[in-house]
């Protein structure tokens, strides 16, 4: 074990960012097979109902409120590190227990073994997370965090997209009776994974804390966020957002297989092509809100993943079965690639906009906060799915003239459909919200989207020697945007004396 608790130079802060991504790799690892499509079918081999597996898709979420008494186990023992390895040491643990219940007969004790590991799988994971995140924000400069960030989202994309993919076609190649041995071998191989990162975890650095401030309560240190104005519009903005996405995101499964009628092999595709999508323009992401900021990210790609919720509606519009397959595959490249950009400045934001030496109260008020929301929303939406399904929306323009009468638009929303549509208007709310935050180093949404059409055009230079590629990448749009920029401060400056000669006494 390393005896440095923290960098010395830019040679250890290189090696503490190696390890991260160690730990990053194999801890994502870790939570593919405890979660997810994984989990969904593990819960399904036991016998589970859909409470039950919606009470699995919900833990997640609400075990994060033990962030709150996670806050002053941190500010009390200031040993980030230590706590964070342990926590995780001994979230790992449950991994046998579910080996485990794999291989023993199954009843109505595996289910409710199964919801006691992952509900302390999850508690024990929000002392990691609560650590971990107050740990990276003081060792990680803000110059790099994007980097960072992006390179750790990378990792864990590619990870989980891997071990999804190699799950799924291991389940399949088994008969339903041995599917236990292979439950039990994923859990064993992910133990092993688990200690690797907790390995990780222990020969990180980690910078010291300030001081603490005495007889400083948890109630004090929750509200000291609250009591931040540009924090606290951020929490709202964060969850808005939150509650906006994951009212519409968990029913997209079950709208492509019961409503679209597609099978399950078609929905795994989606999710492969947008992550691969998200992987491709992750780095894009990172390299602009280093350079910028975390809000003029946000401001190009949150709008653009809420005109994909919004897209996702006018899906059942498509007759045509070919056509409406290749939509879908085009608007989830889309979703990929504009929730790589949320995704890293959402984490990113907050990281940035919490004081070095608090960021551990800053960050755990925004986990409790916006974890509520994401937590309520598809509770809400599971309540609310008998009401939708028997409504109907119809937009109908017609031609009338002699003789004929011709439908010129007809639309008819149902079901699902108003769970897209509902969630797209409150994000719009949402991306209202995230105007009143300030950030340094912001910039105007017209010139961020010059940014990342040029850093598109690069990345597309450096890797197509394919003609019309190098054609796409020379069109003129962005030297016209650029010619227009140029000029602004020439406006500026004709406005400018036009409104001194204007103020001048006759």
């Amino acid at each position: 074990m390393s005896v440095e608790t923290e960098p010395q130079d830019e040679k250890e802060l290189d090696r503490a960012t190696a390890l991260m991504m160690v730990d990053s790799a194999a801890a994502t690892a870790v939570t593919a097979v405890t979660s997810g499509i994984v989990l969904a079918a593990f819960a399904l081999y036991l016998g589970a109902s859909n409470s039950v597996i919606g009470l699995l898709a919900a833990l997640p979420f609400l075990t994060q409120l033990i962030q709150a008494p996670a806050v002053p186990l941190v500010e009390k023992l200031r040993r980030r590190r230590v706590i964070a390895a342990t926590a995780a040491f001994c979230a790992r643990l449950n991994l046998p227990i579910m080996a485990a219940i794999a291989l023993l007969p199954h009843s109505g004790w595996s289910l409710t073994a199964l919801v006691v590991t992952q509900l302390l799988i999850g508690s024990l994971g929000a002392v990691t997370s609560c650590a971990w995140n107050s740990w990276v924000r003081d060792l990680i400069p803000e110059e790099r965090l994007g980097a960072f960030t992006a390179r750790r989202t990378v990792v864990a994309t590619a990870v989980t997209l891997t071990v999804t993919v190699l799950s799924g076609l291991s389940l399949d190649r088994v008969a339903e009776a041995e599917r236990g041995i292979v439950f039990a071998g994923f859990f064993g191989v992910a133990f092993v994974l688990g200690m690797i990162s907790v390995a990780a975890l222990l020969r990180t650095p980690e910078p010291a804390m300030p001081p603490p401030a005495p007889g400083v309560s948890l109630l004090r240190l929750l509200r000291a966020p609250l009591r931040d104005e540009n924090f606290r519009r951020l929490i709202f903005f964060l969850s808005s957002w939150q509650f906006a996405v994951n009212l519409a995101s968990p029913f997209f499964t079950v709208y492509f297989v019961t409503q679209l009628n597609y099978p399950i092999t078609f929905v795994i595709v989606l999710s492969a092509v947008s992550q691969v999508a998200n992987i491709a323009v992750l780095r894009i992401w990172g390299r602009l809100s280093d350079a910028f900021s975390n809000k003029s990210v946000l401001h190009v790609a949150a709008p653009a993943y809420i005109i994909c919720i919004a897209a996702t509606a006018l899906t059942s519009q498509i007759d045509d079965r070919q056509l409406q397959a290749a939509y879908l595959i085009a608007l989830h490249v889309a979703f990929g690639a504009a929730a790589a950009g949320t995704g890293l400045a959402t984490v990113n934001i907050a990281l940035k906009l919490a004081p070095r030496g608090a960021a551990t109260a800053y960050i755990a008020a925004n986990t409790l906060i916006t974890s509520l929301a994401a937590a309520s929303a598809p509770i809400l939406g599971g309540l609310f799915a008998d009401f939708f399904a028997a409504r109907e929306l119809q937009l109908l323009i017609r031609w009338s003239q002699p003789g004929a009468d011709v439908d010129v638009l007809h639309w008819a929303f149902n079901n699902w459909d108003f769970y897209f549509l509902l969630s797209a208007l409150l994000g719009l709310y949402a991306i209202h919200r995230l105007t009143l935050v300030r950030e340094a180093g912001e910039i105007e949404q017209m010139e961020m989207v010059h940014q990342v059409m040029s850093e598109a055009r690069r990345v597309v230079a450096n890797l197509s020697p394919v003609a019309g590629l190098r054609t796409m990448q020379a069109f003129p749009a962005g030297r016209l945007m650029e010619r227009r920029r140029r000029r602004r401060p020439e406006r500026e400056a004709e406005q400018q004396a036009l409104a001194e000669a204007a103020a001048e006494p006759a």
